[in-house]
């Protein structure tokens, strides 16, 4: 068994930056893939990044350069560092993990079997 901590919700203002956190314990495999999912009220659950367990990442377009997926191995700690944030970035971020031995560049919540409880994130204009 695997459990995701992630860190407490934050609100910014439209151009602002917030670095989320997920603290992985429990079976942790030397193949696994890790992801983050953003979910807007009304809507389902989208990938925005993930990371594999040698630090190969994807991105989804809306995200990419404004987004970074990150690791310390060492701590086993998943970090997603979110820049120039924008109203439309604003819902639940949840950190999901799996034992994958790649992640795929398309980012889709049913591949993955374990997840955090979720970190409300809030930009206003």
């Amino acid at each position: 068994q695997v459990q995701l901590q992630q860190s407490e919700g934050d609100s910014v203002q439209a151009g602002g930056s917030l670095k989320l956190t997920c603290s992985v314990s429990g079976s942790i495999y030397s193949s696994y893939c890790m992801a983050w999912f953003h979910q807007s009220p009304g809507k389902d659950r989208e990938g925005v990044a993930n990371i594999d367990s040698d630090g190969s990442t994807n991105y989804a377009d809306s995200v990419k350069g404004r987004f970074t997926a990150s690791q310390d191995k060492a701590n086993n700690v998943l970090y997603l560092e979110l820049n120039n944030m924008q109203p439309e970035d604003t819902g639940i971020y949840y950190c999901a993990a799996a034992y994958l031995t790649y992640c795929s560049g398309n980012i889709v919540a049913s591949d993955f079997n374990y997840w955090g409880q979720g970190t409300q994130v809030t930009v206003s204009s």
